[in-house]
């Protein structure tokens, strides 16, 4: 369970190769089926075209519970793009994990705490620019003093905090989700005893974690749009 990451260094910086491959695999699978589902639009809706109305109307509702559509229904494509790339992102990893010379190449990009903190910065990051833009620096600025000006240094932990629960919980999930599923395959190559007493667990485990996957890919999205909605409507 232990591997190497691939690393490369770039203009003095570090890159984790893994990473970079298991994102544009993700990001190419989510586009493909925004294709694919809007290729030959109708009336009636069958086949890939309805899966994503249902995505659709399942985003909608998400932000209807959260804020006003009036307001909410600029972030319905940023809602949609994020369930779809978590849920992606979580799924790439369960089916099998690929390493070679001692390197994990192919994992969950969601397994590794780089990429949900920077997720989960650029949520909180939009959030602030979405405030900002739509009451105005003056107004929102005021927000991080009420109702007393000592508030603002809570306020600013609050952020901080934010920012770290939603992307180490995704990544908490899906990362304990592949060790467990790396020690039951471990089972499967300790012959043939081994391999009858893991099958079953491991079988089940894999459709826990669909279940997990997709539940965290709600939550993340939910998440958002509850900070999203805190940062925009004057209610709160």
């Amino acid at each position: 369970m232990n591997h190497a990451a691939p690393m490369k260094e770039f203009l003095g910086l570090n890159f984790n190769l893994s990473n970079v491959l298991m994102i544009t695999i993700a990001s190419l699978i989510v586009f493909i089926i925004a294709v694919l589902s809007t290729r030959r639009l109708a009336m009636k809706p069958t086949g890939m075209q309805n899966f994503m109305e249902w995505v659709l109307d399942f985003v909608r509702g998400i932000i209807n519970s959260n804020m006003d559509w009036k307001t909410g229904g600029r972030f319905h494509v940023l809602g949609l793009t994020i369930i779809m790339y978590i849920f992606v992102s979580n799924m790439l990893g369960l089916p099998f994990a690929i390493t070679y010379d001692g390197v994990l190449w192919w994992k969950s990009p969601t397994a590794d705490p780089t990429i949900t903190l920077t997720l989960a910065a650029m949520i909180i990051g939009l959030s602030h620019y979405y405030g900002v833009k739509l009451k105005g620096v003056g107004t929102y600025g005021k927000e991080f003093f009420k109702p007393f000006w000592f508030m603002f240094p809570i306020k600013l932990i609050e952020e901080f905090a934010n920012t770290l629960t939603l992307g180490l919980r995704l990544y908490g999930n899906i990362y304990a989700g592949e060790i467990l599923l790396g020690l039951l395959a471990g089972g499967l190559a300790t012959g043939f005893w081994g391999t009858i007493a893991a099958i079953i667990p491991t079988l089940a485990w894999q459709g826990f974690s669909v279940f997990i996957g997709a539940i965290q890919a709600f939550i993340f999205t939910m998440l958002t749009m509850v900070y999203l909605s805190h940062k925009v409507s004057s209610d709160h």
